[in-house]
């Protein structure tokens, strides 16, 4: 019986101190990903992609000349993550030896 006379009273004051802590904001700000077809104004845009030789000899590691059609995707690639250029698994798995010299 005196537990709830206890917790009553401290889960009001709890409840009156989240209520006088709320604050609503006087403008809307941007939120990432709420509206995914909008911008923000002044977000930044990448326009142009530029790999030099450094990028292709690590993008094209363990692929033998000539270099097959199928690989023309690494001309059109952003700045995003793709696993292609990346080392992957390990031992029998690993076709384009990645992991060979370690």
């Amino acid at each position: 019986m005196q537990m709830r006379h206890f917790i009553y009273p401290l889960v009001q004051i709890a409840l009156l101190s989240l209520g006088a802590n709320s604050v609503q904001a006087d403008d809307i700000t941007y939120v990432a990903g709420t509206d995914p077809s909008e911008r923000p104004i002044g977000a930044p845009v990448v326009t142009e992609v530029r790999h030099d030789a450094a990028w292709y000899t690590t993008a094209l590691t363990g692929v033998e000349q000539p270099y097959p059609a199928s690989l023309h995707f690494l001309e059109n690639q952003g700045n995003w993550f793709i696993p292609f250029i990346h080392p992957g698994m390990t031992a029998r798995y690993d076709i384009r030896g990645w992991h060979a010299g370690k």
